[in-house]
């Protein structure tokens, strides 16, 4: 899991744009649908002057447009669409810089709205993230994500057969569908977890390793990390479920708020599942400890009771093997099978009492 660094780059320059992210080698790709309910245009590898001249174009002024940016470490690129679309600089330097926090705002007649995609590694036990902005204007909707992923495949299989009701709405719909794939990913993580953790509880019980603590906080950093990135989602789509008598965000119809509730509800259902997680990581780990203390006991308990039974024998050892010339004992014919028996006797009524109070 890669922790946020922050970079001072804006205390000196404002404007200054740059990608903070990691993936800065892949080539930078755009993919642009034009449709609406009879039919679909796709544009692959489309470039700029394309989207420019499908989006004035006066006969497609009622379609749906969806152009989607694979790559953001072109910022020649990034601010050009940027000033296509009117938006200031510094929502163009929110889109690159992969730091920021979840959030959504409208600008003018623009909704901005980024939010942290998250997915298991396929090796190890930490989880990549990626951050996926979107732009909404008028009708045309565009998503900048970091690098090429099929998060939306379904969409764009749904736009090209017409399946659902995808060709029939605005771009705000088209924000649901694809909000709705990210928060996917988050269960799909989640999901790898569960068993993880229900055998990090299974161990508990029984493992003695020195490093089953670690492993708990591991686990425990990694859905940590998951709330945080939930949190916020959960706070956005707070302010798009409900209907706004004043029309807060222009962009998006009343008939859609339906849609963005139930994402809504879906992150109280995230949020809840990562907060019985870690309650039970907690449990696990205060049995783990609750149980090597008690081993602990034991373990202590037993030597005392080896330590009190040859107290006295020691003492008897110790007496006769003082070495005074007036000991009768010491001239004794049988002397030695008698203190022998002694100590046997001693042994036998002790453990005999120790057991009898049961304390082994």
């Amino acid at each position: 899991m890669k922790r946020i660094e922050y970079r001072k780059v804006r205390k000196v320059q404002p404007n200054y744009l740059e990608y903070t992210g990691e993936y800065k080698t892949e080539p930078v790709e755009m993919q642009l649908f034009v449709f609406n309910e009879e039919g679909y245009e796709e544009y692959k590898n489309v470039s700029l002057d394309r989207v420019v001249k499908e989006c004035k174009d006066e006969l497609q002024a009622d379609d749906t447009k969806w152009l989607n940016v694979h790559g953001l470490h072109d910022i020649e690129l990034i601010k050009q669409i940027g000033d296509l679309f009117k938006i200031d600089s510094l929502v163009v330097g929110d889109i690159l810089n992969v730091a920021r926090r979840t959030r959504i705002e409208e600008l003018g007649d623009v909704l901005f709205f980024s939010v942290k995609s998250i997915l298991p590694e396929e090796e190890g036990g930490s989880v990549k993230t990626e951050q996926v902005s979107f732009l909404l204007k008028d009708r045309v909707i565009v998503s900048f994500q970091e690098k090429k992923s099929d998060y939306f495949e379904h969409i764009r299989g749904r736009i090209r057969t017409g399946t659902g009701i995808v060709r029939k709405k605005k771009n705000d719909y088209l924000l649901y569908l694809m909000l709705d794939a990210i928060m996917e990913n988050f269960f799909i993580t989640i999901e790898k977890y569960e068993g993880k953790i229900e055998s990090l509880n299974d161990a508990s019980k029984s493992t003695t390793r020195f490093d089953f603590i670690s492993e708990i906080e591991k686990t425990k950093d990694s859905l940590i990390f998951l709330k945080r990135s939930i949190t916020p989602l959960r706070e956005a789509l707070y302010n798009l479920k409900s209907v706004k008598e004043d029309e807060e965000y222009e962009n998006i119809n009343k008939g859609t708020h339906t849609y963005f509730a139930r994402l809504h509800q879906k992150c109280l259902e995230l949020q809840d599942q990562v907060d019985y997680d870690l309650t039970s990581l907690d449990s696990a780990s205060n049995f783990h400890y609750a149980a090597q203390s008690q081993r602990m006991n034991q373990i202590m308990k037993t030597l005392t009771i080896f330590s009190v039974i040859f107290m006295p024998l020691t003492f008897i050892v110790g007496v006769y093997g003082m070495n005074f010339d007036n000991m009768p004992e010491l001239h004794t014919q049988n002397g030695y099978y008698v203190v022998l028996a002694v100590m046997f006797i001693t042994i036998v009524c002790m453990v005999y009492y120790f057991k009898k109070k049961d304390w082994f």
